[in-house]
């Protein structure tokens, strides 16, 4: 009996954990669906931003403008982590955390992190990596969360703190597939495109559309690489989480049979358990006569 009541009471474990995953893997999934829908809408809108900066700067000789100027020397790297807000989410964290510290060692030159998202916040400091600033950002970012990001990396750069800005960030392939990867934001590198005198008329000028149309690149590209981390994460979530609820239903059909077996092993002990006893009043009866 004592062996029942210990699988009944491990069942009834493993139920409350299958209840608990099932709930996060739904979660998860509204969460993703939100999210790939302002992924791909900032994505399309990101893209065409930067099509148009492009053609803008097609016919301009010189491109004064600073977020446009390398550095001669770069001596100083700024490395932006885009973590998960939260873990029970495979190695999504672990894998991009790796990364980022795999990235600063190859690279010669002084760097420092702005970490983006709440998660390995006791961790960072153990793993070697110097923290500059911590930023809060929400599970589907809003464009006011990236523009409050992109004007501190802007200032970042243009007052000589950092002399590059890396984006580091988990590409988002399918939800099954996100892979670490990091690209370069500042200083911006545009492809100049064919002339577009003949499509476009500038009012006032060029150079003065050129700051204004830097500044929303530069917000959309963040906005972007937020929503495409915050898109794999909750694509993490969801395929650990639904793993984790299949894994608890096997583990319950295991000890479902393990009950089933430990009820037939009682049974059969308290059947032989009668005919025994049975079998000895029997015996003790005929002994009398």
């Amino acid at each position: 009996m004592a062996n029942l009541r210990k699988i009944n009471k491990r069942i009834k474990g493993v139920e409350n954990t299958r209840q608990i995953t099932k709930s996060m893997k739904m979660v998860a999934a509204a969460k993703l669906r939100r999210t790939q829908e302002a992924f791909a809408a900032q994505q399309a809108f990101a893209g065409r931003c930067e099509t148009l900066l492009a053609e803008v700067c097609a016919d301009l000789q010189e491109l004064q403008n600073p977020l446009l100027q390398p550095r001669e020397e770069s001596r100083r790297v700024c490395y932006v982590l885009l973590l998960g807000n939260r873990g029970l989410c495979g190695t999504y964290n672990h894998a991009l955390l790796r990364y980022a510290q795999e990235l600063a060692r190859q690279d010669s030159r002084e760097s420092f992190f702005v970490v983006c998202g709440r998660w390995g916040k006791e961790l960072l400091p153990g793993a070697g990596i110097a923290v500059e600033r911590s930023v809060a950002v929400s599970d589907t970012p809003a464009a006011q969360e990236a523009g409050e990001l992109a004007a501190y990396l802007r200032e970042l750069y243009q007052s000589g703190q950092a002399d590059e800005v890396q984006m580091v960030y988990q590409h988002y392939r399918s939800v099954l597939q996100q892979q670490p990867t990091h690209k370069r934001l500042l200083p911006l590198t545009l492809a100049r495109e064919g002339s577009a005198r003949e499509r476009y008329l500038f009012e006032p000028d060029r150079e003065s559309l050129l700051e204004k149309l830097l500044q929303l690149y530069l917000n959309n590209t963040v906005h972007a690489l937020l929503l495409e981390a915050r898109t794999g994460e909750h694509s993490a979530r969801m395929t650990a989480m639904t793993a984790a609820t299949d894994n608890t239903e096997e583990l319950l059909a295991e000890l479902r049979l393990e009950l089933n077996h430990a009820r037939q092993t009682a049974i059969t002990t308290e059947i032989s358990e009668i005919v025994g006893g049975a079998e000895a009043l029997r015996r003790d009866g005929a002994e009398r006569f």
